[in-house]
């Protein structure tokens, strides 16, 4: 997909950021910014563009002052990517094709590098499943193509049965500076793996992006059998249905969504969840509500 047919939402973040590298947030580094920060000698900050002259005429040790402010800077941007089995899952379109969870989370892969890089920020990618998949990784840049083609790709990828346990082993991969992290799953995982990943991640600000189909809970029969398959490890089962077992699948669905935001609530996290197509409008919403600027 061209950039130009690329959906951008906006963003910002709660915290200043650390690095040197001239960008749109806020930041803790001194610069050519417009943030007031305080006044040094000009021996101290040699900058004498800076001078301050009334408080040069109050200083009674008739030092120089200059006016130091903070400029603003980059920050890290992750999209973390399951590619477990039950990402393939997808539901019919009108024109009879099927639109896998995969395929949407590429959409917000693309969403997002086009995003950061008109923040002028760094965008990375890291795809997992069981493994850390090294076939499915981008360095931090802070040209967003890399991770655009990677995206394109990723709309035709068949993930294979498997599950998604390495998501505590990319942690590895992510820089000790905080970094903005798109979390891209169903969340078709155990709740404990996923506490697990998230305590060895609290030092970022992580946004998840739960992928849900609704046609994977509300599109069952109320009475008859049908064949399901485990995505993840190929577990096939038929099931006969009755209007009791449907809502009681309804409601395991239900419960699961209420887990799901109670455990990342815990770390102040407000999930977002995306069923069946991503509006990259909403996404921007959820920034200007849930996060301070």
């Amino acid at each position: 997909m061209r950039p130009e047919h690329i959906k951008e939402f906006s963003y910002h973040i709660a915290w200043r950021s650390r690095s040197r590298r001239p960008g749109r947030h806020k930041s803790n580094q001194r610069g050519m910014g417009m943030e007031f920060r305080g006044h040094t000698t000009l021996l101290s900050y040699p900058d004498p563009r800076r001078i301050d002259i009334r408080q040069t005429i109050r200083d009674p040790l008739e030092q120089i002052h200059v006016r130091i402010f903070n400029q603003k800077s980059v920050t890290p941007v992750f999209v973390l990517c399951d590619l477990s089995g039950s990402m393939q899952y997808g539901s019919s379109m009108q024109d009879g094709s099927t639109r896998k969870k995969i395929a949407i989370a590429a959409d917000i892969t693309q969403s997002v590098a086009q995003s950061a890089a008109h923040n002028r920020d760094l965008v990375g990618f890291i795809g997992f499943d069981d493994v850390v998949r090294e076939d499915w990784l981008c360095a931090l840049s802070t040209r967003p193509h890399m991770a655009i083609e990677m995206a394109e790709n990723l709309k035709n990828y068949q993930p294979a049965e498997v599950g998604s346990t390495a998501l505590i082993d990319t942690v590895r991969l992510l820089p000790r500076e905080r970094s903005l992290i798109f979390m891209v799953s169903d969340f078709h995982m155990p709740i404990s793996d996923l506490e697990d990943a998230l305590v060895l991640m609290q030092r970022h600000h992580i946004v998840p992006m739960v992928l849900w189909d609704s046609s994977e809970y509300t599109d069952l029969p109320e009475f008859g059998i049908t064949n399901v398959t485990d995505p993840e490890t190929g577990a096939k089962r038929t099931l006969f249905l009755r209007k009791e077992y449907r809502n009681r699948i309804l409601k395991s669905f239900a419960d699961r969504r209420k887990a799901i935001e109670n455990l990342f609530l815990r770390f102040d996290m407000q999930p977002f969840f995306v069923e069946n197509s991503f509006d990259a409008d909403q996404l921007s919403e959820y920034f200007h509500q849930y996060v301070a600027a």
